[in-house]
């Protein structure tokens, strides 16, 4: 018998364990290692953060769920990971032993990075977590009250662009409905070389229809933007030439920021040689395996990708929802086949497809794969995108309470649309 253990339970972890039970012979068991026992749709949070979710709206208690899956749940945080021993010591003193480990723990948000950076002792706020989204909802309570200026973006090494446009028009929207949008000029400050970039040198035309709705809605923007500082109620950046020399150096005041960190991994993982990069992040192969510790797989924004490229300030490669879930789909049928003395032989096709809601509209894309060069490069806007989201926040989160990886619907759906989650393995 063999015992598996996934190691977190967001967006990957959560579906990871009912697809790897699903995967496992009937003497295995499988235990999931979580900090926090609820689970939070996370795409949600900017709206948590302008009043239109609250917390009760998007969260799952998972413990109810894995109990009647036969999952065993630990909600006790990680201390250390020692791959060595095939163990995992958490931080109530207890160790969890596994033959198999599927890390899918998310990143640590490296705020500290920047002077005066985020929601913990800084000036910026944040929509990466519930708890952040909410802190930010306070100070937009206090933006409707006393309007100024209002920054939005993405910092130097982010890999997650996606949420920081959404929210600067889901924001937006919000301050037109509260009749003061006129009052609040607005700036959208990233490390992206041109607008719509993404992480993913852009997808479809992500770069003319993300400009051509930030014109139409009169927001300034600069790009390959470093932040240098952040002060109460001002904001220094470096704009970068492509030399990697300081074009200029500005000073920008503001009454509310939410500004998107950096990632890398957590400190349980980061910093033991042949498993994680210098980042913190899982070093996989294309079986999402673990090259130096086979028994070790991962999944999720705690992957290691490399960039797409080098830019003039640093970008990160996002990790989108349904790349995840083609990494979960792929690491449940590797543990499976080892399980059954095969090889691994399934690899994630890691095709992304993004919902951006823009409070009243947005914009959707699929990159098939994510990394170019493509076979689909696609982009379009609409209200529709605004319905469809809402629509997959209450599907997604109906999946985890029933515990379900992949209904048959969304199966079916899928391959209408022709997205697969794992390629096609050719044998010869």
């Amino acid at each position: 018998m063999a015992h598996v253990v996934v190691l977190g339970a967001g967006l990957g972890g959560a579906i990871m364990a009912y697809e790897m039970k699903d995967q496992l012979r009937p003497e295995d068991t499988i235990t999931v290692v979580t900090k926090d026992p609820v689970y939070h749709f996370v795409p949600s949070n900017p709206w948590i953060a302008v009043g239109w979710r609250k917390r009760e709206e998007i969260t799952v208690d998972l413990g109810p769920t894995m109990a009647r899956k036969g999952i065993a749940f630990r909600p006790v945080a990680a201390e250390r990971v020692i791959p060595q021993e095939n163990r995992i010591r958490l931080v109530d003193g207890s160790d969890v032993t596994y033959d198999f480990l599927i890390i899918a723990t998310g990143p640590e948000l490296a705020f500290d990075e920047i002077p005066g950076f985020g929601p913990h002792g800084g000036f910026t706020q944040s929509v990466c977590h519930i708890d952040h989204a909410e802190q930010a909802e306070q100070v937009f309570q206090k933006l409707l009250k006393a309007p100024g200026p209002v920054i939005i973006g993405a910092a130097q090494g982010a890999s997650c662009f996606g949420p920081a446009y959404e929210f600067l028009f889901i924001l937006e929207s919000a301050l037109r409905k509260a009749k003061i949008r006129d009052k609040v000029p607005m700036t959208f400050v990233t490390a992206e070389p041109y607008i719509g970039h993404l992480g993913l040198d852009g997808v479809g035309d992500t770069k003319g229809l993300l400009e051509s709705e930030m014109r139409g809605k009169h927001i300034k923007w600069i790009t390959s933007a470093r932040v240098k500082q952040v002060e109460d109620g001002k904001m220094t950046v470096e704009e970068i030439n492509d030399d990697g020399s300081v074009k200029a150096e500005k000073v920008l005041p503001f009454a509310f920021s939410m500004m998107l960190p950096a990632f890398r991994g957590i400190a349980p993982v980061r910093g033991i040689e042949g498993l994680s990069n210098p980042r913190g992040f899982t070093i996989v192969d294309q079986h999402q395996q673990n090259p130096a510790y086979p028994n070790v797989f991962a999944v999720g924004v705690c992957v290691a990708i490399p960039p797409m490229g080098p830019t003039p300030v640093p970008c990160g490669v996002p990790k989108t929802g349904f790349m995840i879930e083609s990494m979960v789909s792929a690491t449940a049928h590797n543990i499976g086949n080892i399980l059954r003395g095969k090889e691994p032989d399934q690899v994630g096709t890691w095709n992304a497809v993004c919902l951006a809601d823009f409070g009243d509209g947005g914009v959707a894309f699929v990159a098939q794969p994510q990394i170019p060069p493509r076979n689909v490069n696609w982009s379009s806007s609409g209200k529709w995108v605004h319905l469809a989201k809402v629509g997959f926040e209450k599907y997604f989160l109906r999946k985890l309470r029933k515990g379900t990886a992949e209904p048959f619907y969304e199966a079916l759906a899928l391959k209408v649309l022709g997205i697969d989650k794992l390629k096609e393995t050719h044998k010869g």
